[in-house]
């Protein structure tokens, strides 16, 4: 192999190596502590955290970031073993740089279709991961001479010699029972998550393309129908209770009548994770509809990211539309209906099944009339949130405390019992 190919495809394992291990350190804090922030999330669309804690940033249930971790420290172990080889060896090696790059390409595509098309979402770690494995795939496919129909029986015989050789042996022995203990001790999302959201991920497992979007806020939905709030552990909840006291407050103008607790939402209907929070939320905020009447106020207020309606800007084409429709259904009494229609439809919807919903749903005619009828009301909400300097959505404010992307569940439950505690001080 000649020099210049062998140090690309160092550079490039050693790039897909740190961006894979940043993210998965990202991923584990991420499911630790539900108030960390990733230094990636820059904006709603630059977002690291939408991509790792959405479907597509686990695998049959184990982080995406692990496999990538494994599959460059193999490339990194090739490249080394290359330069004490036999020739015949250092012949084979190219080829089973790029038959594994191969397989990691289809797994890459696969990650970026989900990325890009499904969620909106771009993760410059995962960007440096796909740039890395497609230059191992390019170098390696360019400087490969053995057949790929030769390559399993020539892999037999290297193995056999790797097994033959006590040094071999041992790195050998050193990567799989690393692997295993990564694997086995990453935290999962049911470590985040719990209860509700972890139902929701279960629901959403293995889909992808548009029935990804709707099996996962459809399991959600069923979820937040039927499964109780969980309680955090006492240290847990003293550290968040904690956290929300040490935050600063917006003055956000808006009437609590009377509550003690005022959660004010902004949210766009074609962000996922808006769609995952208000599916989430819906059973905590019943509880405490039914346990302190009046006492607790949540108030949704429209950021679509769409520069149709919103200077913010933002590139969602039907936000400023679904955004109209639900305050067109609020005037016949059928708002929160047309929210879950929406949520449930978020990665099939259109100009045109929206409109047939909020006429079938709210018996909306004349889509086009309350467009205009509605659209300065929608225009209202986010320069209210411009104001507020929301940057991403979901974007909560709870009495003045502002949140980003929402807080999972059982956290949200704590810090709404904390702030009625307190009085709303």
């Amino acid at each position: 192999m000649a020099s210049r190919s062998r140090t690309l495809l160092w550079i490039f394992a050693l790039l897909g190596l740190g961006a894979a291990s940043w993210s998965a350190w990202v991923h584990a804090n991420l499911l630790r502590n539900p108030l960390y922030t990733s230094v990636c999330d820059i904006n709603s669309t630059l977002s690291c955290s939408d991509a790792y804690l959405s479907p597509y940033g686990s695998f049959l249930g184990i982080p995406v970031a692990l496999p990538g971790v494994l599959f460059f420290v193999v490339v990194l172990a090739l490249l080394a073993a290359e330069r004490r080889a036999t020739p015949a060896v250092k012949a084979n090696i190219p080829g089973y740089i790029f038959a594994t790059s191969t397989i990691g390409l289809s797994f890459v595509l696969y990650l970026a279709y989900g990325a890009f098309i499904v969620l909106k979402a771009i993760c410059i770690l995962c960007l440096l991961t796909y740039v890395a494995v497609i230059g191992l795939f390019l170098v390696s496919g360019a400087v490969s001479t053995v057949p790929m129909q030769h390559l399993p029986n020539r892999a037999l015989r290297d193995l056999r010699a790797v097994l033959a050789s006590p040094a071999a042996l041992a790195v050998l022995l050193l990567l799989v029972v690393g692997s295993v203990a990564a694997f086995a001790y990453f935290p999962r999302e049911s470590d985040r998550l719990g209860g509700v959201a972890h139902a929701v991920e279960s629901a959403s497992g293995g889909a992808s393309g548009g029935a990804a979007g709707t099996a996962a806020n459809a399991g959600a939905a069923a979820a937040a129908a039927a499964a109780p709030a969980q309680s955090l552990p006492a240290a847990q909840r003293a550290e968040v209770e904690q956290w929300f006291d040490m935050q600063p407050r917006s003055i956000v103008p808006e009437d609590p009548q009377g509550a003690t607790v005022l959660i004010v939402k902004f949210h766009d209907y074609q962000c996922p994770s808006c769609g995952r929070v208000h599916f989430d939320y819906k059973p905590i905020l019943k509880r405490y509809a039914a346990e302190s009447p009046g006492k607790v106020r949540y108030i949704v207020r429209d950021f679509p990211l769409s520069s149709q309606c919103n200077p913010t800007g933002g590139s969602n084409p039907f936000s400023c539309d679904a955004a109209v429709a639900v305050k067109a259904a609020q005037a016949a009494n059928k708002g929160e209906a047309m929210a879950d229609w929406i949520f449930e439809h978020q990665q099939t919807l259109t100009r045109e099944n929206l409109r047939q919903a909020a006429r079938d749903i709210a018996g909306v005619a004349d889509f086009d009339a309350a467009y205009k009828k509605y659209i300065d009301q929608v225009k209202a909400d986010a320069s209210a949130g411009a104001l507020l300097q929301v940057r991403a959505t979901p974007t909560f404010f709870i009495n003045g405390v502002k949140i980003e992307g929402g807080l999972a569940p059982p956290y949200f439950d704590a810090v709404i019992a904390h702030a009625l505690k307190k009085g709303g001080q």
